[in-house]
C-alpha cells in the first residue's frame, strides 16, 4: 500500500492513461525542492492554450494538417506524408545534420530488420518483444514450397531501436582509445507495435523517424559527453522557442538487465551531469530503460499533456552483451572494465588492455513526427520561413501570355538562385516559391495565400513587364510568421526605400503596422530569404 500524499503534492493522474512510463504517486522524487506537480503548474501558467493544429490529441488529422500527412487503416499508426509534410521532415533533418558537423556526429545507415538471435543478444527479445513486429523470412517452415530455403528458419524482427545496429558497426572494426568518443547518428525509420488504442495523431505512432544517436566513449569521457548533449538539447530547443521543457531522470525499472552496481554507477554519472548543468530536474523511480537509466526531456502541450521528446541514456549493458572492446594503454585502463592485457608485438615495454566502452544513447528531437505535431501547435500554424513549405507566393493582377512568362522567369530566379543554365551545385540555395495564375480576383488570391500560411507574397502586373528581369523591383508583403518583428528587423537591413518615405525606418514601420509591401530588388529578395534560412527564422 503506497503512502498517502499531502494534498498539495498529490500528482495528477489525468496524464497517465496514454503512456506507459509516467509519473506514479509511489515513484516520484524531487530535486532542488521543486515538486514535479508544481513545476508542471508553472509551465502551464506560461503556456498559452492553443488549437490542436497537427492532430496531437486525435487519431484523425485536423483540417490544417491534412496537407501535411494522412492516416489510413491499411497501416495504422504509420503516417503518409504529403509533399508539404515531407518538406518539414527534411528541413528538420537538414538542421540536425548541420549541427552534427559541430558536435562530431557521423551519420550512418543501418538495416530495418535483424534476425531474432541479434535481438536476443541485445536483450530486446526478452524485454521488449511485445512492442516489436515479427517478420518471417524464406525459412523451410514458411512460405511457398518453391521459395523455401534451408537454414533460413530464424524469425526476424523490425527494429524498434538503432542501438544494436550501431553496436555491430562499432564491432566491425578494431577500435583504439584514440577513436573515442565515436558518435553515430541515424535517421532510419523505427517500428514499435503500440496498442491500437494508444495511437494518437502524430504523437503516438507505430512507424516513426527518430534523430537517433549513439556515443561510444571511455568511462572518463561519460560526464563530458552528457554535458555536451544537454548543451545540444538546450541550443536546439531555444532555436524552436521550446525553452519550457522539464528534465526527468528515470532510474532502474522492475525489468532490467545487468548488475545493480553498474546501474548505481550509471545513475550517479547522470545525476552528476545534471547537477553540473544547474538545470532543475526530478527523479522518476523505475522510469529507466531496461538497459540503463536515462534523462528525458518532457514538453507540455497547450492542453497540459506531457510529451517526451529528447532522451539521454547511459548504458553499460549493451557493450558487454555485444563484447565491444577497444585498445588502451595499460596506464589509461579503467578498473572493472578491462577485458584482458596484451603486449604490443615487438615492443616489450608497451602493454595494452582491451577495454569495454560505455554507450550513451541520445535523441535530440526524439520522434520527428511527434516534434512536428508539437511545433505546429506551438506556432499556431504559422511556420517559420526556414522550414515553411510555402515560403513565397507570386500573384497576378490579371493574366496574359507575357505576364505568365514573366512569372515563370521570376519563379525560376527566386526558387533556384544558384542554379544557372548548365550549372549545378551540391549545396545550392532553393526556396519554396509558388504562383497563382488563376482567374480569381487579386483580393481572393491574397485571402487564399494568408489562409494557406505563406510567409510572403509578391504581386505582379503589367507595369512589371516594362523593365528587364534583372532590374525588376518587387513589392514584398509579409503575411504569416511566428516572429514578425524579427523578420522586419532583417528587412531593415536589406530593404530599399520606397518613394514617398523619408527613411527605411518609416517604411518598415508602415509595413509592420499596416501589412504594407516593402520594395526589394530580386537580389535583395534572395538575400532576405537566405538570411532567414541561415538564422532559422
Amino acid at each position: 500500500m503506497p503512502p498517502a500524499w499531502p494534498s498539495r503534492l498529490r500528482p495528477s493522474t489525468s496524464i497517465q492513461v496514454p503512456f506507459r512510463c509516467l509519473l506514479t504517486h509511489s515513484s516520484v522524487r524531487w530535486i532542488h525542492q521543486i515538486p514535479a506537480r508544481k513545476a508542471q503548474e508553472e509551465i502551464h501558467k506560461r503556456t498559452k492554450k492553443k488549437p490542436n493544429i497537427a492532430g496531437t490529441h486525435s487519431n484523425r488529422p485536423s483540417d490544417s494538417s491534412r496537407e501535411l500527412y494522412a492516416l489510413h487503416p491499411s497501416s495504422p499508426g504509420s503516417p503518409l506524408f504529403h509533399p508539404y509534410g515531407t518538406h518539414i521532415v527534411l528541413k528538420l533533418q537538414a538542421f540536425l545534420r548541420a549541427q552534427y558537423l559541430h558536435y562530431g556526429f557521423q551519420e550512418v545507415i543501418t538495416p530495418l530488420i535483424y534476425k531474432k538471435s541479434l535481438w536476443e543478444t541485445s536483450g530486446h527479445w526478452d524485454n521488449y518483444q511485445d512492442d516489436m513486429f515479427a517478420v518471417t523470412g524464406r525459412g523451410a517452415h514458411g512460405g511457398h514450397d518453391a521459395q523455401r530455403e534451408i537454414g533460413e528458419d530464424e524469425e526476424y524482427g523490425l527494429k524498434p531501436m538503432n542501438c544494436p545496429g550501431h553496436c555491430l558497426l562499432f564491432k566491425s572494426q578494431t577500435r583504439s582509445y584514440r577513436d573515442l568518443p565515436l558518435r553515430f547518428a541515424d535517421f532510419s525509420p523505427l517500428h514499435r507495435n503500440e496498442l491500437s488504442g494508444a495511437l494518437t495523431g502524430l504523437t503516438r505512432l507505430r512507424r516513426f523517424h527518430q534523430d537517433d544517436g549513439h556515443i561510444f566513449c571511455e568511462p572518463s569521457q561519460v560526464e563530458d559527453e552528457i554535458r555536451k548533449t544537454l548543451s545540444f538539447v538546450k541550443m536546439v530547443y531555444q532555436t524552436f522557442d521550446l525553452g519550457n521543457y522539464r528534465l526527468r531522470l528515470g532510474t532502474k525499472p522492475t525489468q532490467f538487465v545487468g548488475g545493480s552496481e553498474d546501474w548505481a554507477r550509471a545513475e550517479d554519472r547522470l545525476k552528476n551531469a545534471l547537477e553540473e548543468s544547474r538545470q532543475e530536474y526530478y527523479i522518476e523511480d523505475g522510469g529507466g530503460a531496461f538497459y540503463g537509466p536515462k534523462i528525458d526531456i518532457v514538453l507540455v502541450d497547450g492542453d497540459g499533456r506531457e510529451h517526451q521528446t529528447a532522451t539521454i541514456q547511459l548504458d553499460f549493458q549493451l557493450p558487454a552483451r555485444f563484447q565491444l572492446t577497444y585498445d588502451a594503454p595499460e596506464k589509461l585502463s579503467t578498473p572493472g572494465l578491462e577485458i584482458q592485457s596484451t603486449r604490443a608485438a615487438g615492443v616489450d615495454s608497451t602493454r595494452t588492455r582491451l577495454q569495454r566502452p560505455v554507450l550513451i544513447h541520445r535523441a535530440i528531437l526524439g520522434s520527428l513526427e511527434r516534434f512536428i505535431a508539437l511545433l505546429a501547435e506551438s506556432y499556431g500554424g504559422k511556420w517559420p520561413f526556414w522550414m515553411n513549405p510555402r515560403q513565397l507566393a507570386i500573384l497576378t493582377v490579371w493574366n496574359s501570355e507575357r505576364i505568365q512568362q514573366r512569372v515563370e522567369e521570376l519563379v525560376h530566379r527566386l526558387a533556384s538562385p544558384d542554379l544557372q543554365e548548365g550549372a549545378r551545385k551540391i549545396r545550392a540555395r532553393a526556396f519554396a516559391v509558388d504562383c497563382d495564375l488563376s482567374d480569381q480576383s487579386l483580393g481572393k488570391k491574397i485571402v487564399n495565400v494568408r489562409k494557406k500560411g505563406y510567409c510572403f507574397y509578391v504581386v505582379v502586373g503589367e507595369r512589371d513587364l516594362e523593365q528587364p528581369l534583372d532590374q525588376l523591383v518587387l513589392n514584398l508583403t509579409l503575411c504569416s510568421h511566428p516572429k514578425p518583428h524579427e523578420v522586419h528587423k532583417i528587412l531593415g537591413d536589406v530593404a530599399s526605400l520606397r518613394p514617398g518615405t523619408d527613411s527605411a525606418k518609416d517604411e518598415l514601420k508602415m509595413a509592420e503596422n499596416q501589412a504594407a509591401p516593402v520594395v526589394l530588388t530580386i537580389s535583395q529578395c534572395q538575400d532576405l530569404m537566405t538570411r532567414l534560412e541561415s538564422e532559422f527564422l
